[in-house]
C-alpha cells in the first residue's frame, strides 16, 4: 500500500487518519492535536500521492478524489504543512523533488509573450470573480495589518499609505511608474496624494481596460494613464517607480534584466521601491500545483537571489522592511470571503474551480504562516543621498495621512 508508506514516513505531528481505497482506516502521527480524517477514492490517486505528493494532493482534492471527511480543508493542509520537512528531508522523496525540480526552473524563463500568457491565465478570469474576495480597490497583494481582527478594508488602506511614505512624495510635479498596476488602486491613490503624473504598466486586458475607466470616472484621466505594455517595452524617465505583487512573475534568470530596466527608467534622483513575496530560505522552484494552475511562470525569490542582481547593476539598497504574518491574516480575509460568496463563484465556474481556488487560497496562507514565506519591501536608488537618513519620515508621513484617509473614506 504505497499511501501507507507515504504517509507513515511523512507524518509525524498530529493525527491523520486515512480511509484507504479498501476502506481500511489507518492512523499517522504522534496523535497531538486535532483529529482529522481524509478519505482516498482509488488507487492511481494513492500511487500519484506517492510519486508526486505536492502536485497530485491538490489535483486529488479538485476532482474529489481525495475527500476531508473531519476536520475541514484547513486542518488537513495544516498537518500537511507542519510535516513539510520530513517530506524534504526523507531521501526518496527527497530525490524524486531533486529531479522534478531541475525540469521546474525552465518555467520560469519569461520571454514577452510567455509572460502574457502567464498574466491572462490568471488576471483575466472572470472579472465578477474578483469582487467575491477583495475589497472595493482590489488590492491583490499583502495587506498591512495594525493587528489581525483590523479590516480588510483599513489594511489595504495602510499598505497604500506605508507604500506611499516609503516613495517620499514630497516633491510638487512627480512622475510615477508602476510596474504591474493591477486593477489600477494603487497607481490612482499616489497620483492622488502625491499630486502627481503616473503611468501604469500591466499585461492582463481586464486590468488595463477596468484601470483606465476608474482614472476617467475619478477625473483623473488627464495625468493617469494604464498600458498594456510589457516593462521591457516601457520607455521614459520617471521620478518615482513602485512594483507590487509583479516580482513574483519575473523569474530569476530575468532578474538582472528587470533592475537593469529599472534603472534606465529611474532619474538620477529618483527613488524605487519593490514589494515581492519572497522566501526566507535558499531559493526553489514554486510548489508544482500552484505552477500548473494558479501561477504559471512563477517563482518566489530568496533574498540571495535578488540582492546580487541589484548589486549588478549599481543601484543602491537604501531601506529594506520583512513583513511576517502579513499576508497569512490577508490570505485569511479572502479565503473567508471566498467561500462565503462560495454559491456565487460556483455559478461564475463549477465546483471543481471552487475547490481549486479554496486549495490555493489555503495552502498560501499555511505556507505563510508556518513556513518560509514572507514578504519584502526593497527601496533603491541611484544615490543613497536621496533618502533622508533616519527611517522616521517613513512613519511621520503615514501618521500625517492618516486622519485625512480616514476621512475621505467615510
Amino acid at each position: 500500500m504505497l499511501a501507507k508508506l507515504f504517509f507513515g514516513a511523512i507524518i509525524k505531528q498530529g493525527k491523520l487518519t486515512v480511509t484507504h481505497p479498501d476502506g481500511k482506516a489507518l492512523s499517522y502521527g504522534d496523535g497531538h492535536g486535532p483529529e482529522v480524517s481524509i478519505k482516498i477514492r482509488d488507487w492511481k490517486t494513492e500511487l500519484k500521492l506517492f510519486v508526486n505528493a505536492k502536485l497530485a494532493m491538490g489535483e486529488a482534492y479538485m476532482d474529489e478524489r481525495l475527500t476531508v471527511e473531519k476536520g475541514n480543508l484547513y486542518d488537513f493542509l495544516e498537518i500537511c504543512v507542519r510535516n513539510v520537512s520530513n517530506f524534504e528531508r526523507h531521501p526518496f522523496w527527497s530525490k524524486l523533488e531533486w529531479l522534478a525540480n531541475r525540469l521546474r526552473f525552465l518555467r520560469t524563463i519569461n520571454p514577452i509573450q510567455r509572460s502574457r500568457r502567464n498574466v491572462a491565465h490568471h488576471y483575466d478570469l472572470k472579472p465578477e470573480l474578483y469582487d467575491l474576495f477583495l475589497e472595493e480597490d482590489r488590492q491583490y497583494s499583502c495587506a498591512y495589518f495594525a493587528d489581525p481582527e483590523q479590516p480588510l478594508e483599513e489594511a489595504q488602506r495602510d499598505k497604500k499609505r506605508h507604500l506611499a511614505a516609503k516613495l517620499l512624495l514630497n516633491k510638487p510635479n512627480l512622475s510615477i511608474l508602476d510596474i504591474g498596476s493591477g486593477w489600477g488602486g494603487l497607481g490612482l491613490y499616489l497620483a492622488q496624494v502625491g499630486n502627481a503624473e503616473l503611468t501604469g504598466l500591466t499585461l492582463s486586458t481586464e486590468q488595463h481596460s477596468l484601470s483606465n475607466e476608474r482614472a476617467a470616472k475619478m477625473g483623473l484621466a488627464d495625468r493617469v494613464r494604464f498600458l498594456l505594455q510589457d516593462y521591457r517595452l516601457c520607455k521614459g524617465s520617471f521620478d518615482r517607480i513602485v512594483s507590487v505583487g509583479m516580482f513574483e512573475h519575473v523569474g530569476p534568470k530575468h532578474y538582472r534584466q528587470y533592475f537593469r530596466c529599472a534603472k534606465s527608467l529611474l532619474k538620477d534622483d529618483g527613488v524605487m521601491l519593490l514589494h515581492s513575496i519572497g522566501c526566507s530560505v535558499p531559493a526553489a522552484p514554486t510548489n508544482p500545483w500552484i505552477t500548473k494552475y494558479i501561477f504559471p511562470g512563477g517563482h518566489v525569490p530568496a533574498l540571495s537571489e535578488v540582492i546580487p542582481a541589484i548589486e549588478k547593476e549599481r543601484l543602491v539598497i537604501t531601506d529594506l522592511e520583512i513583513l511576517h504574518i502579513h499576508y497569512a491574516d490577508t490570505l485569511r480575509n479572502w479565503r473567508s470571503r471566498f467561500n462565503a460568496n462560495r454559491d456565487k463563484a460556483r455559478k461564475l465556474y463549477d465546483e471543481r474551480f471552487c475547490r481549486m481556488w479554496d486549495f490555493y487560497l489555503t495552502i498560501c496562507e499555511l505556507g505563510f504562516r508556518f513556513n518560509d514565506l514572507m514578504v519584502f519591501q526593497i527601496q533603491l536608488a541611484k544615490n543613497a543621498t536621496v533618502v533622508p537618513s533616519r527611517r522616521d519620515y517613513i512613519y511621520e508621513w503615514e501618521h500625517e495621512q492618516a486622519p485625512r484617509q480616514t476621512q475621505a473614506a467615510e
